[in-house]
């Protein structure tokens, strides 16, 4: 899973406070569901600033940054998608027509995470230098 020692032991404590912060979440009514909400948080700010004092230590990226751009296209084409597929279900009544947005919704993100995610990312791939 991890590189090192610190990045395992980051990602495991990030794991906890996301298991935490869920189970607060899940419970939220209840003051002990709002105590594990904030106990879970703190966990995960913990983890994270743990990861970002890694960061220096990991060197230089095998690969040049590719076009943004074309990467957060191909993000929101996948985002679209799903949510063309969840409120689809919203808009149509019948089986049908709600079989017919979840269908145009999944090949809305897989066009999006099969063709221009794949392109953006390959732009400046390693072969390719």
């Amino acid at each position: 899973m991890a590189a090192n020692t610190g990045q395992g032991r980051s990602f495991v404590i990030f794991l906890v406070g996301l298991t935490v912060a869920c189970a607060g979440l899940a419970s939220f009514s209840s003051g002990k569901g709002k105590l594990l909400l904030f106990v879970g948080a703190v966990i995960l700010v913990a983890s994270l600033l743990g990861f970002l004092k890694l960061k220096p230590l990991e060197g230089k990226p095998a690969q040049r940054p590719g076009p943004t751009a074309m990467k957060l296209v191909g993000a929101f084409i996948a985002l679209f998608g799903w949510v063309l597929t969840l409120f689809g279900m919203h808009l149509v009544d019948s089986v049908g027509g709600r079989m017919v947005f979840a269908l145009v919704g999944i090949a809305v993100s897989l066009l999006g995470l099969i063709y221009v995610l794949p392109a953006a990312f390959n732009k400046n791939a390693i072969w390719k230098t």
